[in-house]
């Protein structure tokens, strides 16, 4: 077989495979300083680059590989007319292009980098060595991961190699390489007096470093649908499948929208989502306890939702699941007696996952772009402010804590009505908030709850006392909301009437 293949890397997993199994098919190999004394010690015979364009390294090794030799082979097109320029040159044609970038994510990311360390990181010929053999596809074949090592020497080993195969490889080097000068762009400004990092930039580079998945279809079975990772991958989207089904869109969203809600339970806890929206929480430190409190909100919308636990759970919590149809359980770990239990349940999807990401930027697309925000994350009841005659009791105060937590989770408008340990009614989505408090008080009724004595949250403020007034009717005591109306001495006046404890927060949680 054999040919030229040039290899150049800063990631050096799998180099020695690499490079012995190109020798065994008779490949020549090009090298630049680290990666040749590297291949070298793993007993392979390269050839310095310098030697090979009789140009020396120069600049501190700033200037290995720029050398219109070096580019000649491996743009040279598979015609008569280029290959004949080569042989009167004497140059090889380079079929193989092996390289990866300096490491300038991972160099940033230390908390003491300095704008110099971060430049030096900043690679020239390795981009330029990936677009070059990236272009000339059709002939080139080009690596940037090393997990890829082994696929491409077990397909060059069967003979040529699929224009297919180098195809897919070029378009992971494109990517590659526009995430690379995305993570420059993003970093390179907050490294730069009174610069800032940016934020849409790192959004692009998050999702242009990770990898993807197709999924079966999106929202509906006419839409596609895929799933990106983020770089490095967190929360949800690095979710460990031990079993189930393939994950569906709505899974996913599902999924995540009840991950993050129980990382933000004030101990542990268990959350059921149905369409977005939570149907249930409930909180023990027995974590089969808490999700039969969690289920317990509304055990008619809990069948089929997505199920999180924020601890890890054991045999009994599985019994207690499977005896409802569920579409996937999210916890942070699962013992053995669990797994046993929803073997049984074999289209269940069971995902381990890491603590929910607190710091996790939200991308929503609209017509033409993209709207980018912070997440929503946080207690922000520390500096809450009494806004009624009576002050909450201390029970009053964990539940109202409880309420706030999920309200955030909730499409607005959003009531949540609840207890010290659980969630008893949730009135989602709603155009007037007077409806979303309304519904709120009628799913806990149905569902045979007892609101005496109970508390509820509003994600934002109330315009008009209807909102309290029919939440007052049904038992309820006392209210966290923000605050902020023009009405709101007015909402105040109708607690103080009834004896209602309301809290204002200042802060507002809309969710969309």
């Amino acid at each position: 077989m054999g040919g030229t293949a040039l290899i150049s890397v800063s990631d050096k997993n799998g180099l020695d495979r690499l490079g012995l199994g190109l020798e065994e098919l008779g490949y020549t190999i090009l090298s630049t300083g680290g990666t040749a004394k590297a291949l070298k010690q793993a007993g392979c015979h390269p050839t310095e680059v310098s030697d090979f364009t009789g140009f020396p390294e120069i600049l501190d090794g700033r200037v290995k590989t720029l050398h219109p030799k070096v580019f000649a082979g491996i743009l040279a097109a598979p015609t008569p007319e280029h290959r004949a320029q080569l042989a009167e040159m004497e140059l090889p044609e380079i079929d193989v292009v092996v390289v990866n970038l300096y490491p300038f994510r991972e160099t940033v990311a230390k908390d003491d980098v300095t704008l110099e360390q971060a430049v030096e990181q900043i690679d020239i010929g390795g981009p330029s060595l990936v677009r070059a053999a990236a272009k000339n596809h059709a002939r080139v074949a080009v690596l940037v991961d090393p997990e890829d090592y082994e696929g491409f020497l077990r397909e060059l080993a069967e003979g040529e190699m699929s224009l297919e195969t180098r195809q897919r490889f070029a378009i992971k080097a494109y990517r590659h390489t526009a995430a690379y000068d995305a993570a420059i762009s993003t970093h390179l400004p907050g490294l730069v007096e009174d610069g800032a990092p940016s934020r849409a930039a790192a959004v692009a580079h998050d999702l242009l470093m990770g990898d993807e998945t197709t999924l079966r279809y999106g929202e509906n079975p006419h839409q596609w649908g895929l799933l990106a990772r983020s770089t490095p991958p967190t929360g949800l989207a690095s979710a460990r499948q031990i079993q189930g089904k393939e994950l569906s869109y709505n899974n996913l969203g599902d999924a995540t929208g009840a991950w993050r809600l129980v990382w933000d339970l004030p101990g542990p806890g268990v959350a059921v989502i149905k369409h977005a929206n939570p149907c249930g929480v409930g909180l023990d430190p027995e974590m089969d306890q808490a999700f039969l409190k969690a289920r317990a909100t509304d055990p008619v919308s809990a069948f089929g939702g997505v199920i999180a636990a924020n601890r890890p759970v054991g045999r009994s919590f599985a019994e207690k699941v499977v005896e409802q149809f569920a579409e996937v359980i999210v916890a942070p770990d699962f013992s053995e007696g669990a797994l046993e239990v929803f073997a049984g349940k074999k289209n269940l999807r069971v995902l381990q996952a890491e603590r929910a990401n607190e710091t996790s930027t939200v991308v929503k697309a609209i017509d033409g772009g993209f709207v980018i925000q912070e997440g929503d994350h946080g207690w922000d009841g520390e500096n809450r402010d009494v806004a009624t005659e009576r002050t909450p009791s201390d029970a009053e105060s964990r539940a109202m804590e409880l309420a706030w937590r999920v309200v955030k989770h909730v499409g607005s408008n959003a009531i949540v009505v609840g207890a010290e340990d659980r969630i008893l009614g949730i009135g989602a989505g709603q155009m007037s908030r007077v409806d979303a408090a309304k519904i709120a008080v009628t799913k806990a009724t149905e569902m045979g709850h007892d609101l005496e004595g109970s508390v509820a949250a509003s994600d934002a403020f109330f315009p008009f006392p209807d909102g309290v007034e029919a939440l007052h009717q049904a038992g309820i005591e006392a209210v966290i909301q923000p605050g902020g109306s023009i009405r709101d001495k007015a909402v105040v006046e109708a607690c103080d009437g009834m004896g209602v404890a309301m809290v204002f927060t200042g802060r507002r949680h809309f969710k969309h």
